[in-house]
């Protein structure tokens, strides 16, 4: 890929990830000291991303891949996205907060799988030159995060509006991106084919329905980790808790750098076994924090291990369904993992989330300790079942 080339996707990387970034980290210390949401509508509004990623193959597969230039429908997402998100931060009303942050997810994850088209698209060596392209999305959402704190936006309507200007700058420079017509133009969609499902016969092997259920389950309780942080980090006094919290994806970098290595030494089984284990000790560390100098590697060493637990689950995972998966259903088995994990198991898990902070909590007052080690126990027991039903096969 030319360096221009390389240039341009980077910024469409960067922006796309500096709007999300804006606002999904901090939202739960708004709505729950400004707008005053109860814990099982904090978990509500956090699985609005999760619903986007199911109805979002209906965007890539029918209206990109089969009407429009690939460019222009993202830039027509991201335009839309940025009205409604200047809109949401104006409402104070769950009942209407919702749907609006519930429309624009719609249009933000949808974005999610045209980003990923059109540098896949233009790629030469997809291999090698993706998995640069997206290094800019860990960036994109640690100035965010910077931003974020530095404007002191971390409790405040100000943080939807930072993202609005963001989805505007990127509706416009979407315009300018390389023209990529559709791929599919008159050819049949079947939903069956939309969301994955024909790659349902990789059920009947057991190491692999063992590795989808608990993909599903490993998303459960990690959703509390995004819904629940920065409220816990800012309730512990946490100064500039946005800005900490990007040191996650900091580690984003380097564990994605060393997962081609581990994965050499220890296999996807072992790298899949890690990354559960990760967040079981996440989450116990977090439980047993308390606001000390002396504690406060515990919390620091649990915001670190977000590399380990987000790349050895997700993109280990993905790499695992492309190995699995024949060249007639790689598409539809990526895009069932993506439904399975992004889509039913995260909005499985912020409710959840919701629902169990709103019953350890009383007047007010979040009872940490009880709220992290739900999780916990969660991760701990996903990490015994892997071990004992998935079989590795290596080639």
């Amino acid at each position: 890929m030319k360096p221009l080339l390389l240039f341009r996707f980077w910024v469409m990387v960067f922006l796309h990830y500096f709007v999300w970034g804006a606002w999904y980290v901090t939202m739960g210390t708004y709505v729950t000291t400004k707008l005053g949401f109860t814990g099982a509508q904090v978990g509500l509004v956090y699985g609005t991303t999760a619903v986007g990623a199911l109805v979002s193959p209906l965007i890539g597969g029918v209206i990109a891949d089969r009407f429009f230039a690939t460019q222009r429908i993202l830039s027509f997402l991201h335009l839309v996205g940025a009205g409604l998100l200047y809109w949401v931060s104006t409402l104070h009303e769950f009942g209407v907060f919702y749907p609006v942050l519930l429309a624009y997810t719609i249009t933000y994850m949808g974005g999610h799988g045209l980003t990923n088209a059109l540098a896949l698209h233009h790629s030469k060596n997809p291999a090698k030159e993706f998995p640069v392209i997206m290094l800019m999305a860990s960036v994109g959402w640690i100035v965010a995060g910077l931003v974020v704190s530095g404007m002191k936006l971390e409790d405040n309507a100000g943080m939807f509006r930072l993202a609005s200007g963001a989805a505007l700058l990127m509706g416009v420079y979407s315009l300018t991106l390389p023209h990529t017509p559709p791929k599919r133009s008159g050819a049949p969609a079947s939903l069956g084919t939309l969301l994955g499902l024909d790659a349902l016969k990789l059920f009947r092997d057991r190491s692999f329905a063992t590795f989808m259920v608990c993909s599903f389950l490993i998303c459960v309780p990690l959703s509390f980790y995004f819904s629940w942080m920065n409220v816990f980090m800012n309730e512990m006094s946490i100064p500039n808790a946005a800005a900490k919290m990007t040191l996650g994806q900091v580690s984003d970098v380097v564990f994605l750098l060393l997962l081609p290595a581990l994965l050499l030494r220890i296999g996807a089984k072992g790298i899949l076994l890690l990354g559960i284990g990760a967040w079981a000790v996440r989450f116990g560390l977090f439980a047993f924090f308390h606001q000390a100098p002396s504690a406060m590697w515990m919390l620091y060493t649990g915001i670190l291990l977000h590399g380990m637990c987000y790349d050895f689950i997700f993109v280990m995972g993905r790499m695992y369904v492309d190995k699995r998966a024949g060249d007639d259903i790689r598409g539809a088995a990526q895009g069932l993992h993506a439904i399975v994990t992004l889509g039913a198991g995260m909005f499985v898990g912020s409710w959840l989330s919701g629902i169990v902070a709103q019953h350890y909590t009383n007047a007010n007052v979040h009872q940490w300790q009880a709220i992290w080690l739900v999780p916990a126990a969660m991760a701990a027991i996903l990490v015994v079942v892997f071990a004992l039903f998935f079989k590795e096969e290596r080639s």
